[in-house]
């Protein structure tokens, strides 16, 4: 019994060991996807939320296309129920939870002693959201003026 518990604890060893080797090239990918204060990305997610929420209104009210629709299933199913007020809840809920995965992610890493690793996580939990929603509020500027 004992020897089994040995195995496992040198096991465990070892693979810190690897993670603890890979540190320098997780921090140095992280850096490079967000080189500034881990802070600053959750107030660029929180303004490019509003953005997105301010792009769709004036998507869908002025664009002056009748044919124009909310493409997201959640959103569009909220933009129909409560209108734009229940488009603005969802967004805050969705934005809240994304936010709250990213800072759950990097606290258990750091808990466990892993703080690039916890960085790392961070990043990469919040980084697509920030492409993709530019891309969302670039795609209603332009189509809302055409």
């Amino acid at each position: 019994m004992f020897r089994v518990l040995e195995i496992t604890k040198d096991m465990v060893r070892k693979s810190i060991e690897r993670d603890r080797g890979r540190e320098r090239y997780v921090e140095a990918i992280s850096k490079s996807l967000w080189p500034w204060q881990e802070s600053l990305l959750i107030i660029l997610v929180g303004l490019l939320a509003m953005l997105d929420y301010v792009s769709t209104y004036a998507f869908l009210e002025f664009s002056g296309n009748n044919n124009v629709y909310e493409s997201s299933l959640i959103a569009s199913w909220a933009l129909q129920i409560n209108g734009f007020k229940g488009l603005l809840l969802v967004d805050i809920i969705a934005v809240t939870a994304l936010i709250t995965i990213a800072i759950s992610v990097r606290f258990t890493y750091t808990i466990f002693g892993f703080r690039v690793f916890g960085r790392a996580a961070f990043v990469v939990v919040l980084t697509p959201y920030v492409i993709v929603t530019m891309a969302v509020i670039y795609n209603n500027v332009v189509l809302t003026f055409l």
